[in-house]
């Protein structure tokens, strides 16, 4: 039995607050707390599909993570011993809404906890798009310096640096995942369809980039256990304290990632194309310009193309390991066969 599991059984908060609970990660987070006997409150927007979470016996409150009011209106109802923030924005029409959902929405939350009077232990969940790329033969870890690339990356940074400025008062950590991936993923969908329809896997330029991910089940587990025993910010703390990278122990290039996707979808291999780098960036510019005529922003944007050509995408558990007893319960290879088969039926391939 893994460590992280003996553990889970132990700690079961009482009382908990998701924002963020109607998206990918937020849905398998708030799944895990209720099967483990938690009181989950969901701040979820208006426009959110919340049935499944409801029938689950989650309770929903609407609001907003910009609206202050909001935030204090869930505190109140929930009155939660633990927070998980997930609620952000990973596609947006331009920068600045990153920035008020990413960075004002984060500060607005970790600012009302600040001024409850029973303290409580608040868990961001961030980005690897935060810290930036590495080189390609060395994964980042926590205490590296930061310098992010992308408007996404920049505002889930400042997200953090708003977030400590409250931990004299709130009990904050960090987790910074890669790319997650699951059943229920639509945005991991888009690199399944090519290689299930057409035997072909998209490339960026070379394709020697190399790519840490993480399974959404292993990740949640991460965050309960970033909840129980988690290390903390601390003011003027040292660099990278209270904050944790979570990854499986593979780091596939982009191109070996698409060769076992389709093993996982029980294919031979992949025709790998390697697209070369001036397309993808016209391709950004166009998809940019149709976003906003059509005023809904979209997976392929010139800010995720930044990314993808920025270089190797790579992070070390290291520290998640050895503090928290941290490990993935199965290997990617096995992770990418439940999700292609999740797909599958869930008849999205």
């Amino acid at each position: 039995m893994n460590h992280y599991n003996i553990s889970m059984e132990r700690w079961i908060p009482k009382s908990v607050l998701v924002t963020g609970a109607s998206g990918f990660i937020g849905q398998h987070l708030v799944h895990r707390l209720i099967e483990r006997g938690s009181r989950v409150t969901c701040l979820v927007r208006v426009t959110s599909y919340c049935d499944e979470l409801q029938s689950i016996g989650a309770q929903m409150v609407t609001g907003d993570v910009t609206d202050r009011a909001s935030i204090d209106r869930v505190l109140a109802v929930s009155r939660p011993n633990i927070v998980f923030h997930l609620a952000g924005l990973v596609r947006a029409l331009q920068a600045d809404d990153f920035v008020r959902v990413n960075t004002g929405g984060t500060e607005s939350v970790a600012a009302a906890c600040a001024c409850l009077n029973n303290p409580l232990r608040l868990v961001v969940v961030s980005s690897l798009a935060a810290a930036g790329p590495c080189s390609i033969d060395l994964p980042r870890v926590e205490e590296d310096l930061t310098s992010p690339v992308s408007a996404y990356g920049r505002s889930k940074l400042s997200g953090e640096l708003a977030t400590a400025r409250y931990a004299e008062k709130v009990s904050i950590s960090i987790v910074r995942p890669p790319i997650v991936f699951g059943h229920g993923d639509r945005a991991g969908l888009e690199m399944f369809k090519p290689i299930a329809r057409w035997g072909i896997h998209f490339v960026c330029g070379s394709g020697d980039q190399r790519f840490s991910l993480i399974h959404v089940s292993d990740l949640v587990e991460g965050l309960l256990l970033v909840g129980e025993q988690g290390e903390r910010l601390q003011p003027n703390g040292s660099s990278g304290q209270g904050i944790y990278f979570m990854s499986g122990q593979d780091n596939p290039s982009y191109a070996e990632l698409g060769q076992a996707i389709a093993a996982a979808l029980g294919k031979k291999g992949a025709t790998v194309v390697h697209v070369p780098r001036v397309f993808l960036q016209i391709t950004g510019l166009c998809n940019n310009a149709m976003a906003r005529i059509r005023q809904r922003p979209c997976w392929l944007s010139g800010d995720k193309i930044t990314e993808a050509l920025a270089g190797s995408w790579m992070c070390s558990s290291a520290k998640a390991r050895t503090q928290l007893g941290w490990v993935p319960a199965a290997t990617l290879v096995e992770r990418l066969y439940e999700t292609a088969q999740w797909y599958r039926h869930a008849g999205w391939l």
